[in-house]
């Protein structure tokens, strides 16, 4: 693969490049500013900004921004995370500078009008009821408080709609002035566009777009120790009658940040044990020799100062114990019995195989590496992690069963 550009401007932007032969490029904005960076009071904050910050600039009205690339065939999309909210567009690449123009104006000049407020927020609020109502994914955000009770990254990311409501053009304001500034983000470009014009194109659409001398959030540098402690801290079970036809099940704990030394095991063993192959022993124990389910996956998420890492699988609610005790006994095998040497060297073919495939996805490997950039300063390697894959060994693998997997460091989540 070709090499990437970086560069980094006068008020912290940095830019990064990855060029490609394609004729649609992939360009946007990625912050890092997400749910952890939300103060109390100001919870589900980023979404809201995220959602609001389509909806009016100094220099364009909210339809402007609709049919700004829309109209040429192109994509303007938005999402936001944990710790950080991501703007891009997909346009072909003679737009580019359209895109570029259009980006940067909704990230550093929204104006947040409150008479849209007064509309979107009902349609956020909207968001959240159809969330409700699917419990396989209102799980997730459930089980991940319960791991993290107590500090933002445990919030859900959509907030609570009564708390919703009360939010102010002030309140947006405020928020994106602390968190979407030049040199809290990024801009990155995957495509067949020359980056001396990109470095150009950028400048002068920032021109206006000053820095902050904060180079962090205070609600990330207040929270960071509270993510810290033992995995495993307050493994409880609980269990929460929703009424559903289905029972939902999610069992974890808290696991490695994405620097620590066996984040690239875990990925490697959580792959063997709930990835998306239908080999995976989860699989293979509760669907293909039961029966008991139809979806069952394990999990991992390595933040910047901690992790998580969990199953989740949906059954029938009087099989709840069976699947239980099914899994325990997957866990306890891998944790009791060294996989073979035969059965590492599969694990890590298949899952770089997965890996390459996945690379395939130009929109998806755009987002994932500028989110590295974004976080890490990292330009993402393909070959470096494979690599960093073929180096895991037996006693890596053992080392991370036993030290996530034992029974009393696993909490429980239960929706029937």
């Amino acid at each position: 693969m070709a090499d990437y550009n970086t560069y980094t401007l006068a008020n912290g932007l940095r830019i990064i490049h990855k060029p490609s032969v394609a004729e649609v490029v992939y360009c946007g904005y990625q912050i890092a500013a997400g749910t952890r960076d939300e103060l109390p009071g100001e919870e589900g904050m980023a979404h809201f900004c995220e959602h609001m910050t389509f909806k009016g600039t100094e220099h364009r009205n909210a339809l402007q921004i609709i049919n700004g690339l829309e109209q040429l065939g192109g994509d303007l999309n938005a999402f936001t995370n944990k710790e950080d909210t991501t703007f891009y567009a997909a346009v072909q690449k003679e737009h580019i500078a359209k895109a570029i123009s259009l980006l940067t104006d909704m990230v550093f000049h929204s104006t947040y009008p409150q008479h849209e407020i007064d509309k979107e927020v009902e349609v956020i609020c909207d968001e959240i009821e159809s969330y409700n109502d699917s419990p396989a994914e209102l799980i997730y955000d459930e089980f991940e408080n319960m791991l993290f009770e107590g500090h933002p990254l445990g919030h859900n990311i959509l907030g609570n709609a009564n708390q919703l409501r009360t939010y102010q053009t002030a309140d947006a304001l405020r928020f994106v002035k602390r968190n979407y500034r030049p040199d809290n983000a990024i801009f990155f470009v995957y495509g067949n566009v020359d980056f001396k014009r990109v470095v150009r194109l950028v400048s002068s659409a920032m021109m206006g777009a000053s820095s902050s001398t904060s180079m962090a959030s205070p609600a990330r540098s207040a929270g960071t120790a509270s993510t810290s402690g033992r995995f495993g801290q307050g493994a409880r079970e609980i269990t929460k009658d929703i009424g559903s036809h289905q029972a939902h099940v999610m069992l974890g704990t808290r696991s490695y940040d994405i620097h620590h030394p066996l984040r690239i095991p875990l990925y490697l063993l959580n792959n063997i044990l709930g990835g998306p192959s239908m080999n995976a022993r989860l699989n293979l124990a509760l669907r293909e020799r039961n029966g008991l389910v139809y979806t069952v996956e394990s999990t991992m998420v390595s933040y910047s100062d901690t992790g998580m890492w969990s199953i989740y699988f949906g059954c029938d609610p009087h099989d709840v114990r069976k699947c239980l005790r099914l899994v325990r006994r997957e866990l306890d095998k891998v944790m009791q019995k060294p996989l073979s040497d035969n059965a590492l060297q599969k694990a890590k073919q298949q899952l770089k195989g997965q890996i390459a495939i996945a690379c395939d996805n130009r929109e998806q490997f755009a987002l994932d590496f500028g989110k590295s950039f974004l976080h890490y300063g990292w330009e993402k390697n393909v070959e470096k992690l494979f690599d960093s894959i073929d180096k895991v060994t037996i006693d890596d693998v053992q080392k991370v069963a036993n030290e996530l997997f034992a029974a009393d460091k696993l909490s429980t989540l239960i929706f029937k």
